[in-house]
Protein backbone atom coordinates (compact mmCIF):
# COMPACT_ATOMS: atom_id res chain seq x y z
CA UNK A 1 0.00 0.00 0.00
CA UNK A 2 1.39 3.44 -0.95
CA UNK A 3 1.69 6.33 1.16
CA UNK A 4 0.19 8.47 -0.71
CA UNK A 5 -3.28 8.32 -1.97
CA UNK A 6 -3.97 11.77 -3.79
CA UNK A 7 -7.50 11.95 -2.52
CA UNK A 8 -6.98 15.52 -0.53
CA UNK A 9 -4.95 16.85 -3.48
CA UNK A 10 -7.83 19.14 -3.66
CA UNK A 11 -7.84 20.47 -0.40
CA UNK A 12 -10.26 18.10 1.06
CA UNK A 13 -9.65 15.37 3.64
CA UNK A 14 -11.93 12.07 4.70
CA UNK A 15 -13.49 11.96 8.22
CA UNK A 16 -14.78 8.76 9.80
CA UNK A 17 -18.01 7.68 8.07
CA UNK A 18 -16.52 8.61 4.93
CA UNK A 19 -17.53 12.42 4.79
CA UNK A 20 -14.90 14.81 3.03
CA UNK A 21 -14.35 18.60 4.48
CA UNK A 22 -11.89 21.16 3.33
CA UNK A 23 -8.30 20.25 5.00
CA UNK A 24 -9.17 23.88 6.51
CA UNK A 25 -12.46 22.64 8.71
CA UNK A 26 -12.56 23.52 12.22
CA UNK A 27 -12.71 19.87 13.15
CA UNK A 28 -9.95 18.66 11.29
CA UNK A 29 -8.00 21.92 12.89
CA UNK A 30 -8.62 20.63 16.09
CA UNK A 31 -7.87 16.90 15.59
CA UNK A 32 -4.55 18.58 14.03
CA UNK A 33 -3.64 20.25 17.38
CA UNK A 34 -4.04 16.79 18.76
CA UNK A 35 -2.17 15.73 16.21
CA UNK A 36 0.84 18.10 17.36
CA UNK A 37 0.45 17.42 20.76
CA UNK A 38 1.30 13.67 20.18
CA UNK A 39 4.40 14.61 18.45
CA UNK A 40 5.63 17.11 21.01
CA UNK A 41 5.09 14.30 23.72
CA UNK A 42 7.19 11.94 21.23
CA UNK A 43 9.57 14.40 21.65
CA UNK A 44 8.80 15.48 25.14
CA UNK A 45 9.75 11.30 25.63
CA UNK A 46 12.94 11.78 23.70
CA UNK A 47 14.24 14.26 25.74
CA UNK A 48 15.06 11.51 28.49
CA UNK A 49 12.43 12.28 31.17
CA UNK A 50 12.42 9.82 34.60
CA UNK A 51 11.55 5.79 33.46
CA UNK A 52 8.04 6.57 35.17
CA UNK A 53 6.97 10.39 33.39
CA UNK A 54 8.37 8.17 30.17
CA UNK A 55 5.25 5.27 30.98
CA UNK A 56 2.47 7.77 31.29
CA UNK A 57 3.39 10.09 28.39
CA UNK A 58 3.28 6.41 26.24
CA UNK A 59 -0.07 5.85 27.58
CA UNK A 60 -1.13 9.35 27.15
CA UNK A 61 -0.06 9.45 23.31
CA UNK A 62 -2.43 6.33 23.27
CA UNK A 63 -4.99 8.37 24.58
CA UNK A 64 -4.63 11.39 22.16
CA UNK A 65 -4.83 8.96 19.13
CA UNK A 66 -8.31 7.92 20.78
CA UNK A 67 -9.33 12.09 21.45
CA UNK A 68 -8.49 12.36 17.78
CA UNK A 69 -10.65 10.01 16.22
CA UNK A 70 -13.42 11.09 18.47
CA UNK A 71 -12.64 14.50 16.99
CA UNK A 72 -12.77 12.79 13.28
CA UNK A 73 -16.18 11.37 13.43
CA UNK A 74 -18.30 14.04 12.59
CA UNK A 75 -22.21 15.07 14.14
CA UNK A 76 -24.39 11.93 13.90
CA UNK A 77 -21.70 9.14 12.88
CA UNK A 78 -21.73 6.10 14.93
CA UNK A 79 -18.65 6.54 17.37
CA UNK A 80 -17.85 5.00 21.17
CA UNK A 81 -17.04 6.86 23.51
CA UNK A 82 -13.16 6.58 23.32
CA UNK A 83 -11.93 9.52 26.01
CA UNK A 84 -13.23 8.19 29.49
CA UNK A 85 -14.22 9.69 32.82
CA UNK A 86 -11.84 6.80 34.24
CA UNK A 87 -8.59 8.25 31.77
CA UNK A 88 -9.47 11.59 32.79
CA UNK A 89 -9.61 9.95 36.54
CA UNK A 90 -5.90 9.25 36.04
CA UNK A 91 -4.79 11.87 34.81
CA UNK A 92 -5.85 13.84 38.05
CA UNK A 93 -3.95 11.21 40.06
CA UNK A 94 -1.20 11.53 38.40
CA UNK A 95 -1.42 15.38 38.60
CA UNK A 96 -1.46 14.74 42.58
CA UNK A 97 1.34 12.24 42.71
CA UNK A 98 3.56 14.34 40.69
CA UNK A 99 2.43 17.47 42.90
CA UNK A 100 3.14 16.17 46.36
CA UNK A 101 6.24 15.66 45.16
CA UNK A 102 8.00 18.44 44.62
CA UNK A 103 7.83 22.05 46.95
CA UNK A 104 4.54 23.71 47.26
CA UNK A 105 4.48 26.20 44.29
CA UNK A 106 4.83 29.88 45.67
CA UNK A 107 5.15 32.06 42.08
CA UNK A 108 4.86 31.94 38.26
CA UNK A 109 7.62 29.83 37.23
CA UNK A 110 8.84 30.31 33.82
CA UNK A 111 9.54 27.14 31.53
CA UNK A 112 12.76 25.33 31.86
CA UNK A 113 15.48 23.78 33.32
CA UNK A 114 16.76 20.08 32.22
CA UNK A 115 15.84 19.64 28.63
CA UNK A 116 12.82 16.88 29.91
CA UNK A 117 11.30 19.52 32.07
CA UNK A 118 11.93 22.26 29.32
CA UNK A 119 10.25 19.78 26.75
CA UNK A 120 7.41 18.97 28.64
CA UNK A 121 6.25 22.91 29.50
CA UNK A 122 6.61 22.99 25.24
CA UNK A 123 4.48 20.19 25.31
CA UNK A 124 1.80 21.80 27.54
CA UNK A 125 1.79 25.03 26.00
CA UNK A 126 0.70 22.74 22.30
CA UNK A 127 -1.78 21.33 24.34
CA UNK A 128 -3.16 24.61 25.11
CA UNK A 129 -3.67 25.47 22.04
CA UNK A 130 -4.98 22.23 21.12
CA UNK A 131 -7.51 22.49 24.21
CA UNK A 132 -8.16 26.35 22.63
CA UNK A 133 -9.34 24.49 18.94
CA UNK A 134 -11.56 21.80 20.37
CA UNK A 135 -13.54 24.63 22.50
CA UNK A 136 -13.66 26.23 19.12
CA UNK A 137 -14.90 23.18 17.36
CA UNK A 138 -17.11 23.47 20.52
CA UNK A 139 -19.30 26.49 19.05
CA UNK A 140 -20.63 25.11 15.52
CA UNK A 141 -20.15 21.52 16.61
CA UNK A 142 -21.06 19.24 19.38
CA UNK A 143 -18.34 18.14 20.99
CA UNK A 144 -18.13 15.76 24.03
CA UNK A 145 -16.96 17.85 27.22
CA UNK A 146 -14.90 15.02 28.55
CA UNK A 147 -12.29 16.14 25.42
CA UNK A 148 -11.80 19.40 26.82
CA UNK A 149 -11.61 18.12 30.05
CA UNK A 150 -8.89 15.59 29.35
CA UNK A 151 -7.01 18.33 27.27
CA UNK A 152 -7.12 20.91 30.50
CA UNK A 153 -6.32 18.11 32.73
CA UNK A 154 -3.51 17.35 30.57
CA UNK A 155 -1.98 20.73 30.25
CA UNK A 156 -1.95 20.60 33.84
CA UNK A 157 -0.28 17.64 34.24
CA UNK A 158 2.42 18.38 31.76
CA UNK A 159 3.33 21.55 34.30
CA UNK A 160 3.50 19.14 37.27
CA UNK A 161 5.89 16.77 35.21
CA UNK A 162 8.09 19.26 34.08
CA UNK A 163 8.40 20.83 37.50
CA UNK A 164 9.11 16.65 38.98
CA UNK A 165 11.50 16.32 36.38
CA UNK A 166 13.26 19.50 37.40
CA UNK A 167 13.15 18.58 41.33
CA UNK A 168 14.80 14.98 40.22
CA UNK A 169 17.29 16.49 38.49
CA UNK A 170 18.09 18.97 41.74
CA UNK A 171 17.07 21.73 39.20
CA UNK A 172 15.05 24.60 41.11
CA UNK A 173 12.08 25.84 39.39
CA UNK A 174 13.14 29.20 37.82
CA UNK A 175 10.69 31.99 38.91
CA UNK A 176 9.02 34.60 36.96
CA UNK A 177 10.47 38.07 38.01
CA UNK A 178 7.90 40.79 36.80
CA UNK A 179 9.45 43.54 35.49
CA UNK A 180 9.59 46.72 36.95
CA UNK A 181 7.64 49.36 35.91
Amino acid sequence: MKLYTKTGDDGTTGLFGGDRVQKCDPRVSAYGEVDELNAALGCSIAAGPSAGVKKQLAEIQSDLFDLGAELATPQGKTQSQRVTQAAIARLEGWIDEASNAVPALRNFVLPGGTAAAAQLHFSRAVCRRAERAVVGLAQSSQVDPRLVIYLNRLSDLLFALARLENHGSGVADIPWIPSAR
